[in-house]
């Protein structure tokens, strides 16, 4: 009923910067909170920014300053902008939706990010 689709990722150098598109559709409520999170190789899923539907956003302190999460309520889209990429960037990038009022999450498939050293 609820999909998210990832778009954006590729390859990218060092020091360069990419943008990750989400967009959810489906049966999407409010209020909602949209997160980016990251999987590389061999190491746990984190939390790389959320935002709420209200437009609060926080960050993981290793992308502060480097990425900046936003929304678009009316498409239902969440982004990622990423600058000063670091080969420690590298991994799987899923776009997660938490609807507050049923208590659910959805996540997409991923988009693979990889920065070059």
């Amino acid at each position: 009923q609820v999909q998210l689709v990832e778009s954006g990722g590729g390859l990218v150098e060092a020091g360069g910067s990419l943008s990750l598109s989400c967009a959810a559709s489906g049966s999407i409520f409010r209020p909602n909170i949209m997160g980016w999170y990251r999987q590389a190789p061999g190491k746990q899923r984190e939390l790389v920014a959320g935002i709420t539907s209200g437009g609060i956003a926080s960050y993981a302190d290793s992308v502060k300053g480097r990425f900046t999460i936003s929304r678009d309520n009316a498409k239902n889209m969440a982004f990622l902008q990423m600058s000063s990429l670091k080969p420690e960037d590298t991994a799987v990038y899923y776009c997660k939706i938490y609807m507050n009022i049923i208590a659910r999450e959805y996540w997409g498939q991923g988009t693979q990010v990889t920065v070059s050293s």
